[in-house]
């Protein structure tokens, strides 16, 4: 499949990606993520991997396209927990200016 990542075309396989991330150690997930095999690698070790350029050169959106595309499971950012406590427009104000207020 070719596809554009940092404005340079690419033909990239299923098995070639698998065949460049072979023997690679994943990196720690912080945010997006790809599963390649049996491991989940970030998307920017992945897209400098096959691109083999930098990290700053690419968006993970180029490397999320390309992968999808590939067949292969990608990941979001998780999302955050939503609150618990809901507090009154008062107490939101206020938690907004950092002055606690007693009710």
């Amino acid at each position: 499949m070719r596809c554009v990542i940092a404005r340079f075309p690419f033909d990239l396989t299923k098995t070639g990606v698998l065949a460049s991330m072979k023997g690679v150690k994943p990196e720690q997930v912080i945010g997006e993520s790809v599963i390649i095999g049996r491991r989940t690698y970030p998307l920017k070790q992945v897209g400098q991997v096959i691109t083999r350029q930098d990290r700053r050169d690419f968006s993970t959106g180029e490397v999320l396209r390309a992968m999808t595309q590939l067949g292969f499971t990608c990941r979001g950012i998780p999302r955050a927990a939503v609150p618990t406590r809901v507090l009154s427009p008062l107490q939101q104000a206020s938690a907004m200016l950092g002055v606690p207020v007693t009710v």
